[in-house]
């Protein structure tokens, strides 16, 4: 696989940065994930103003503007040889003595790199996942896609010790996220998404998701969702680029509706897959 660093295309295996760089020694720095199908980048502006956004965050000026990171991201592409693709986009601080305070004077590091993108079979897709909840005790910017990511990992990792695929993060008594994933909930016949706020970050695929609501006359609300909401749910799904429309069929060991996957997410993952070969490989 072929990765860019700070200039320079190269094999992902002889990639390296100093020890000293911020993203290494404090995650100074902000990633951003571009899906790639049919070697054709999904949404990239929307992407890379993501990544703006992410950088204005930190107060960190962009390296580059967005026609040399779209020449870049082409090119990265081009060098795969798999055509659906994750692009992984990385700017630290950069290489400095380890102090907080920012340094003066330093180029930032970016570093981009590709893998495959795998997305859910149609098996998993119909049996479903379970999850589990937590207390979403991260910082209060996480729409910030911030490189330190250890309270998600310590989050997420709470599913996969109990044999499940997503953490269900709850708030002062409401629905934020998943600690990898975007959560919608389905209660009579109604699509229910937690609104974009500064607790959580909103992916491409929960835009789509409300935009296929939107075109196909799915009713839905985008609106704070309480916890009782959750667990009285008739359906659950956890959405992104990799588990595109994913229906949580038990929560914390109780059965999600009636235990499988909904009418609603069933008709959403048909609309989904219809919306990628039309759109997303057009």
């Amino acid at each position: 696989m072929s990765a860019y660093l700070n200039g320079q295309f190269l094999p992902l295996a002889e990639a390296k940065i100093p020890a000293l760089d911020r993203g290494f020694v404090f995650g100074d720095g902000v990633y951003e994930l571009v899906p790639v199908y049919s070697n054709k980048p999904f949404r990239l502006d929307d992407h890379l103003r993501r990544l703006q956004g992410s950088l204005d965050g930190i107060r960190l000026a962009n390296p580059h503007g967005i026609d040399v990171w779209r020449d870049l991201i082409l090119r990265l592409i081009e060098l795969q040889d798999f055509a659906d693709q994750s692009i992984y986009i990385q700017v630290t601080r950069g290489v400095a003595p380890r102090d907080h305070a920012f340094p003066k004077g330093v180029p930032p590091t970016v570093f981009m790199f590709a893998q495959p993108l795998l997305t859910a079979t149609p098996e998993q897709k119909a049996a479903g996942v379970c999850a589990v909840t937590a207390v979403d005790n991260r910082w209060l910017r996480c729409n910030i896609k911030a490189i330190s990511l250890l309270a998600n990992i310590l989050l997420r990792q709470q599913a996969v010790d109990a044999d499940c695929a997503e953490t269900v993060m709850l708030r002062d008594g409401f629905l934020t996220e998943g600690a990898a994933s975007n959560i919608f909930a389905v209660k009579d016949g109604v699509l229910l998404a937690p609104p974009p706020s500064n607790l959580m970050l909103t992916g491409i695929t929960y835009d789509v998701v409300l935009e296929l609501a939107a075109a196909h006359g799915i009713p839905h609300e985008v609106r704070a969702i309480g916890e009782a909401e959750v667990r009285a749910a008739d359906e659950l799904w956890m959405s992104s680029s990799t588990k595109e429309i994913m229906a949580i069929v038990k929560l914390d060991g109780v059965p999600v509706g009636a235990g499988v996957p909904g009418p609603i997410a069933r008709r959403m993952d048909a609309l989904y897959q219809t919306f990628k070969q039309q759109v997303m490989r057009a």
